[in-house]
């Protein structure tokens, strides 16, 4: 079986720790067994690996999560790339094709499907494999997992088994679905033994593999790259599995929850408090994740939740907090970016009325990693290394570098870092607005800089 993640997200049901670089599957808010904070990509990648599915497993996720995923999974992680965000039935029809026409997948595997935030007990991915017998013995089109409710919740779609259903079986058929029914109307669902929708299912390649190929969309991966913008933005649900004509659904009974909010996710932090900052002992259900260095206290608040970060400050009762979408409409780009190299912190941006603008970034390189050997065609630099040691490379040249340097970089001049312990820079980057800040990069890796500057090549050979 292989096996899919889905990675999107726009970063707005979490702001301000998640934008549109940083989506919620990013955020390090959980704790792992050792007590060590995790994401919810981190966390699942995690199960899969003990449950044994990682071998065949893949993340698919946009081109701007690329160097954030393999910052947190590590870049030994198989990812299929999306070009451009669109909607699941883009996502999964593009995932099946790489599958098909670069992975080598044959049209009897079975490909399973599940959201890359999955919050669920290790035990769930003993159901996830049992899809895979379902539909290797062509008892449905496609396999869904169905989560017994806990109680009559409005937050979720409902999957609907066909009357005569034992409820107590292993497979069943499904009749139905209803998507997001009130809570009067879930409890009465519950009462015909309706099941979460979670969103995980499975079918064999080659249904969908046919299913695109009756709509006239190519299935060879870089034939659908070029068509993607033209797919229509709808979900994979209401496209393809709702239009099934025999649909297993494997019923779950443990835990399982949809971190989408505020309200949901501070639920499964261990620790009310991340971050600088205090909450006074009268407050009740209450939790601070402060990613700045500003202190934050929260006196006499209770059932809500403080969220601070570069991007902007969230003071919001936890009922209340998924209507921060409502009011998410700052035209600000990302203030903090995880990077497979390290991290950068927009620390001031400023534009003056000549024209002339001024953007301050705290920059950390982890030891072992690098910049790319780039040049900045409308920017000219002044770096400040203020921890750690490193490499540097400026037009060929080499020089190391350790706290209290001063580096300049004028205009269109090579230059790249390696860090030997962990450097921090105070990065100072100016300019003229009207001039865009295209970047230019040769190399990537270190070696192919240290091939590639004949300077560099002898200094540290000698």
């Amino acid at each position: 079986m292989r096996l899919v993640l889905l990675s999107g997200g726009s970063g707005k049901r979490l702001w301000p720790l998640s934008n549109d670089a940083r989506s919620k599957q990013f955020l390090k808010v959980l704790e792992n067994d050792d007590g060590q904070l995790v994401s919810m990509v981190q966390r699942v990648w995690g199960q899969l690996e003990q449950s044994g599915l990682s071998k065949g497993s893949y993340i698919a996720t946009g081109t701007g999560q690329i160097e954030m995923m393999q910052s947190q999974v590590g870049s030994h992680v198989a990812l299929i790339i999306e070009p451009e965000r669109r909607d699941t039935f883009p996502a999964i029809a593009l995932a099946a094709v790489y599958l098909y026409s670069v992975a080598g997948a044959g049209l009897e595997e079975v490909a399973a499907i599940l959201p890359v935030d999955l919050y669920a007990e290790n035990h769930f991915f003993d159901k996830v494999k049992e899809m895979e017998g379902v539909i290797a013995r062509d008892e449905a089109h496609m396999a869904l997992i169905g989560v017994k409710p806990a109680y009559p919740s409005s937050k979720y779609g409902y999957i609907i088994p066909q009357e005569g259903e034992d409820p107590y079986a292993d497979v069943q058929r499904v009749s139905h679905f209803r998507e997001k029914p009130t809570a009067e109307q879930a409890a009465r669902l519950m009462e015909h033994n309706a099941l979460w929708n979670c969103g995980v299912f499975a079918f064999k390649l080659g249904y969908l593999i046919r299913i695109l190929e009756q709509r006239g969309l190519p299935v060879q991966y870089e034939e659908l790259l070029l068509q993607y913008h033209s797919l229509p933005k709808i979900s994979f649900d209401y496209e393809v599995v709702e239009q099934a004509e025999r649909i297993a659904v494997l019923p779950y009974d443990g835990y399982w929850k949809d971190l989408g909010t505020w309200n949901t996710l501070t639920e499964e932090m261990r620790n009310p408090q991340i971050g600088r900052g205090t909450i006074s002992e009268d407050c009740r259900n209450t939790h601070l994740i402060n990613e700045t260095e500003i202190p934050v206290s929260v006196i006499g608040l209770s059932n809500v939740v403080v969220a601070a970060s570069p991007d902007g400050i969230l003071v919001s009762d936890k009922s209340e907090s998924q209507r921060i979408k409502d009011y998410m409409d700052y035209d600000q780009k990302p203030m903090y970016e995880e990077r497979k190299w390290g991290w950068l912190r927009v620390l001031d941006d400023q534009t003056y009325e000549d024209g002339r603008c001024a953007s301050t970034k705290r920059v950390c390189i982890h030891a072992g990693s690098n910049l790319s050997y780039r040049m900045h065609v409308g920017r000219e630099e002044v770096w400040t290394v203020v921890k750690g040691e490193g490499e540097f490379v400026h037009n060929g040249n080499f020089m190391k570098v350790r706290a209290g340097n001063v580096l300049h970089i004028p205009v269109k001049t090579l230059h790249s870092i390696r860090a030997v312990q962990e450097l921090e820079i105070i990065v100072v980057q100016s300019g003229f607005r009207r001039e865009p800040n295209r970047i230019v990069e040769l190399y990537t890796s270190w070696d192919d800089v240290h091939r590639n500057c004949p300077n560099l090549s002898w200094t540290m050979e000698g």
